[in-house]
C-alpha cells in the first residue's frame, strides 16, 4: 500500500503585508514499508527549485514516518543554489552537493536512522504526469533508477493521445475483418461447443 503525505508545516508571516501566508504541504509519496529494497524510498513534487523554501516543508513531513532528518544531498545540476545550511523546525538541515548523484534523486540521511533515496519530480511537471512518475517510484522492490523514470515520463508526455492510436489501428484493418472485407461488426468467438460464427 502506498503512503501518501501532504503535511502542513507551521505558518509563516509575510514581511510585506504581515499577514499568514497558508503553509505548503510537502507533495510526497513513499514506498510502503516490506521487504523489497528498491532503488527509491518514495517521490517528492517540490512546488519550486529553491532548497531554502522546499525543504522545510519536505522535513517537517517526514518527522514521524522517518525521525529527524539532518543531512540531505542533491546534485547541482537542478538546484541554481545549494546553500549549505537549511533552517527548519527544531535543528538545522546540512545540505551537500555530488555531481555524481543522479540530478533526479534526492537523497535523506539521520545519523541514528537511515538513509532514503527520493525521486524529485520536476516542480513545472503537469498533475497527470507527476501522478504517473510518483506512482512509479512508490513501488516496493523496483529496479527503476530515478533518471530511468523520468526519461520514460519523457516519452510517455510525447506520445499521441491512447484513444487515437486505437481509431488508427480500427480504420487500418486491425480491426476483426469480415469476410467481406470490411470490419466485423458483431461479436466473433465460440458460441457453443465447437461452434463459431
Amino acid at each position: 500500500m502506498t503512503i501518501a503525505l501532504e503535511r502542513a508545516t507551521a505558518a509563516t508571516t509575510s514581511p510585506a503585508l504581515s499577514v499568514a501566508v497558508p503553509p505548503r504541504p510537502a507533495r510526497l509519496v513513499l514506498t510502503p514499508k516490506t521487504a523489497l529494497a528498491g532503488q527509491l524510498d518514495g517521490a517528492w513534487w517540490p512546488r519550486s527549485r529553491d532548497l531554502e523554501a522546499e525543504l522545510p516543508a519536505l522535513v517537517a513531513a517526514l518527522v514521524q514516518p522517518w525521525g529527524r532528518i539532518t543531512r540531505v544531498t542533491v546534485n547541482p545540476v537542478r538546484w541554481p543554489v545549494v546553500p549549505p545550511k537549511v533552517p527548519v523546525t527544531g535543528h538545522t538541515l546540512h545540505v551537500g552537493w555530488f555531481t555524481e548523484q543522479d540530478p533526479d534523486k534526492l537523497i535523506l540521511l539521520s545519523y541514528t536512522v537511515g538513509r532514503w533515496d527520493l525521486l524529485v519530480v520536476p516542480p513545472q511537471t503537469s498533475p497527470a504526469a507527476a501522478a504517473r512518475l510518483m506512482a512509479a517510484a512508490a513501488v516496493s522492490g523496483s529496479v527503476l533508477t530515478a533518471g530511468a523514470l523520468i526519461a520514460a515520463e519523457a516519452v510517455i508526455g510525447r506520445r499521441p493521445d491512447v484513444r487515437n492510436r486505437e481509431d488508427a489501428w480500427e480504420s487500418e484493418g486491425g480491426a476483426c475483418m469480415s469476410p467481406m472485407g470490411s470490419p466485423a461488426r458483431h461479436r466473433v468467438g465460440p458460441l457453443s461447443a465447437g461452434a463459431w460464427w
